[in-house]
């Protein structure tokens, strides 16, 4: 598994980068967020550790040009004490989870397990025409391809892993967007919508709202 360090401050790079690299992990770092997109580009990180305030262009800035170029990498942002709107505005525009700072190195370790885990568990899913390919990230219906988001790759996951179940607002804002005490109802509902134009051709028969609940995957 290969990840990419993007972080300014040379100490706390070197920690992670010595941590990461003693738990077997190929490990990239950049110190600014110009060239965290260039190795992005270039060496596909399965993981990506994404301070928020960086030299040149900010992690909010890097995580945006990152999901609209497509990546699929996990990406954990890195947050100073009291950055709550950063955590938000991150986790909306497609990170995965947040550490805040000063952090415990071996919490963040177990994180990062956590989301590799996650990325390669469920590798291949067939339902209703569509097929999905999580390991490489590539998704199609009847053989056409479809366009599908890191966030939206996650949360179909989410729902296969548990299809036949009814997920509430409040799991899936837990579990996949890894937030509590926010209202993120109108996110998710968006996210849903979206989703199901894509894989349900805008009909809810694979992905259907339970009223006032949630949501079942009956795919």
């Amino acid at each position: 598994m290969k990840l990419l360090i993007v972080e300014d401050e040379p100490a706390l790079a070197l920690t992670l980068r010595d941590n990461c690299e003693f738990e077997g992990y190929e490990v990239i770092v950049a110190s600014d967020g110009e060239r965290a997109l260039a190795l992005a580009a270039e060496s596909t990180p399965d993981l990506i550790l994404l301070d928020v305030m960086l030299p040149k262009l900010s992690g909010l800035d890097v995580c945006r040009t990152l999901r609209q170029r497509g990546t699929t990498a996990s990406i954990i942002l890195l947050t100073a004490r009291g950055q709550e709107d950063d955590k938000i505005a991150g986790l909306d525009l497609g990170a995965d989870d947040y550490v805040t700072k000063p952090f415990s190195v071996a919490e963040l370790m177990a994180r990062i397990r956590a989301h590799l885990r996650r990325a390669t568990a469920l590798e291949q899913y067939e339902f209703g025409g569509v097929t999905i390919d999580f390991r490489r990230h590539r998704a199609e219906r009847e053989g056409v391809p479809l366009e599908l988001s890191a966030r939206e790759f996650e949360i179909l996951r989410y729902f296969i892993r548990r299809r036949g179940e009814v997920v509430t607002r409040e799991q899936l804002m837990q579990d996949v967007w890894r937030m509590r005490d926010y209202p993120l109802t109108r996110t998710i509902d968006n996210h849903i919508a979206r989703l199901r134009q894509k894989v349900d051709d805008g009909e809810p028969r694979f992905l259907v709202t339970v009223h006032r609940v949630g949501y079942k995957f009956l795919g």
